[in-house]
């Protein structure tokens, strides 16, 4: 049969012909993923415009735009903390030209939310981490402690009298200071506010005795006299703010902090997730990146795609074992 005549090699003609198609499709998809981008580029982002997280995905679109020579263009699909986002993005074609900028809450939340519409790991390929934006304890100016080594101590003498806002439950802000309590054994009332600023109201008026609130706004309030910052989350002391020392001095080791990366849907080739990576290192290498996010209370935290795939896998681990063993719900 013809099909099954042999050269002189004793390849068949059919196979030879598929090894053919098959090279041929491999150059095909090289010199498409060469010539991307050709047309704008979507981020999307699962909060408003105008709060910390757009501001930051403005502040990397723009920059990346010019280094890949189409727009990145900012999508704001708001709703369900980062879920309507996550869904859309978990949807769209795995093509380079729709992204995400998310943030831990998306792996907090499918340890709390109803099963979702996608898995925050499998259904996307990581790019790049980008910022973190650094908790700070906020108390009343009356609350007897002054050091996070008080504080802890406070709280592990007094179980049950003390109460602390933050801006929901499942947030960052939320998790992190139930570590506290299952690091030191301390019973404390989570109340869970709409925002920051209701929560610094509270704070200053004595409503509440203690918040976990953005950098940006435990700052200006604590210089201003109006509350004091009496310890950051994260282990870090944040650049123009080294006298908030971190709760880490009195726990060693603690650390909570939100932190921003860039997703692609999954699939996406990976020269591409590679040329997105390499350029938002570019954009976060700029001598004043860290200036520019300290306005916005973040701070620069690259890492690229192979580093940032392993790391969410282990942090959304944590924060389903702290949900566990703090018996949280999303109620």
């Amino acid at each position: 049969m013809q099909n099954g005549k042999r050269n002189k090699t004793g390849i068949s003609l059919n196979r030879r012909w598929a090894v053919v198609a098959a090279l041929a499709a491999a150059t095909g998809t090289s010199a498409w993923a060469q010539a991307w981008p050709e047309r704008p580029v979507r981020m999307v982002v699962g909060y408003a415009a105008g709060g910390g997280v757009d501001a930051m995905a403005r502040l990397i679109a723009a920059r990346m735009s010019p280094l890949l020579g189409q727009q990145v263009v900012v999508d704001n699909r708001a709703g369900a903390a980062g879920l309507i986002a996550g869904d859309n993005v978990a949807r769209a074609e795995p093509d380079g030209y729709t992204l995400m900028l998310g943030d831990s809450s998306l792996l907090i939340a499918q340890h709390l939310q109803p099963p979702m519409s996608f898995d925050p790991i499998k259904s996307f390929t990581p790019v790049a981490s980008v910022f973190t934006l650094p908790l700070v304890i906020v108390t009343n100016n009356e609350l007897p402690a002054k050091t996070p080594a008080e504080f802890v101590k406070m709280l592990k003498d007094n179980p049950g009298r003390y109460s602390y806002a933050t801006s929901g439950v499942g947030t960052v802000h939320h998790l992190g200071f139930e570590m506290i309590k299952g690091k030191t054994g301390s019973y404390v009332v989570h109340i869970p506010y709409r925002g920051a600023s209701l929560i610094i109201s509270d704070v200053i008026s004595g409503h509440v005795p203690i918040g976990v609130v953005s950098a940006t706004s435990a700052i200006s309030q604590a210089r201003a006299g109006k509350l004091r910052a009496l310890a950051v989350m994260n282990p870090v002391k944040l650049s123009g703010a080294e006298d908030i020392p971190p709760l880490s001095d009195a726990l060693p080791g603690f650390s909570a902090v939100p932190r921003l990366y860039v997703l692609a849907p999954a699939g996406t080739p990976a020269n591409i997730v590679q040329r997105l990576s390499d350029t938002l290192k570019t954009v976060m290498d700029a001598p004043d990146i860290a200036q520019v996010a300290a306005q916005q209370g973040a701070v620069p935290a690259y890492m690229s795609a192979g580093p940032l795939a392993a790391d969410v896998v282990r942090e959304s681990a944590e924060w389903g074992k702290l949900i566990k063993e703090q018996k949280i719900t999303a109620k």
